[in-house]
């Protein structure tokens, strides 16, 4: 993140690399039963590309992410999208995935208290406690317990676009959006 100056005020601000995103592939209902478009971001050397790539981005160039998205706006292969489409002041919708935390327990995962400091309570100080009664004999669906924190898609609404640079493709987002730096994020206005 950072923060620009705007009418004597700072705005807090994420950088977003833009594009260019080229248009790789169009899917039609007629042929593969839901309409969508392919886009390829980023370029790999060409050592590292794999051989079906070379044939299916060969004329386009050769990409390090590809990512399909649904819409219902007309584009041909080869058309390129770029923060031009954006104007300062629109309304977007930014999704990605969030940071990993690997395996947490529950007073991290789900906010438990843990017991108490004393009363014979050695070493139980974030345990979660009792997970339910001895009739059913088994572990309910959906108890809160230690696991895997993170790494799933949010969807942060409403954001403004706060300024853009066309030169280097920098879309200025006021405000914070999900994941670490280097995640791939997909723009709606």
């Amino acid at each position: 993140m950072s923060q620009i100056w705007k009418d004597e005020k700072i705005v807090p601000v994420t950088l977003v690399e833009a594009g260019p995103v080229i248009v790789t592939q169009i899917r039609t209902k007629e042929k593969d039963g839901y309409q969508a478009i392919q886009v390829g971001f980023g370029t790999k050397k060409e050592k590292n590309v794999k051989k079906p790539q070379r044939g299916q981005f060969g004329k386009l160039g050769n990409f390090q992410h590809i990512k399909e998205f649904k819409t219902d706006g007309d584009f041909n292969v080869g058309d390129v999208l770029n923060v031009g489409q954006f104007k300062e002041g629109d309304k977007i919708k930014v999704s990605g995935l969030n940071k990993g935390r690997g395996f947490q327990g529950v007073v991290k995962r789900h906010g438990f208290h843990g017991g108490p400091k004393t009363h014979g309570q050695k070493n139980r100080l974030r345990a979660p406690g009792s997970i339910g009664s001895t009739a059913p004999q088994r572990v309910m669906p959906g108890r809160r317990m230690a696991g895997r924190m993170g790494q799933e898609r949010i969807t942060v609404k409403n954001l403004k676009v706060a300024a853009i640079d066309e030169k280097k493709n920098i879309l200025m987002i006021k405000g914070a959006v999900p994941g670490m730096r280097g995640t791939l994020l997909e723009i709606k206005s």
